[in-house]
């Protein structure tokens, strides 16, 4: 059996917005209960996106703000723990470097702490309530790697 391919895409809101607002719509609207004008910001716009399509199939997205905070990364339930957030957050880190950032932080759902602490993160402040659901701060400095 051939393994399914993994592609990552970069790009305007305009570009990726279509099925990114697919996957949004299903992870947080309808799987976590966000509502509809906590996740329409109207920030998509100023962002940086990304796609991630699995055998050309939209499966994941997430944005990276001006200011270099990374949000939005959703995973559709069904094609979860295939290592598609980790691809995600590592072009979104790898755009905030080209971008000339020094550091990328994000908001994550207490559940998702151990994830992005993976990936070298560092959770600071205290939990706090986003759209209902418990979070935390987390903070990554790149350096000159």
């Amino acid at each position: 059996m051939q393994e399914a391919k993994l592609e990552i895409r970069e790009g305007s809101w305009e570009a990726l917005g279509p099925e990114a607002t697919e996957i949004r719509r299903v992870v947080f609207i309808e799987e976590q209960g966000v509502s509809r004008e906590e996740e329409w910001d109207g920030r998509d716009g100023d962002c940086h996106h990304f796609l991630a399509l699995k055998d050309g199939r939209p499966v994941g997205t997430a944005r990276l703000l001006p200011d270099a905070h990374i949000g939005r990364v959703a995973v559709l339930d069904w094609a979860r723990g295939q290592g598609i957030g980790v691809a995600l957050m590592r072009a979104a880190i790898e755009a905030a470097r080209r971008h000339g950032h020094s550091a990328v932080a994000l908001a994550a759902q207490t559940h998702a702490l151990a994830f992005y602490a993976r990936l070298g993160f560092e959770a600071h402040g205290p939990e706090f309530l986003d759209a209902g659901i418990p979070h935390r701060n987390m903070r990554l400095l790149l350096g000159d790697s």
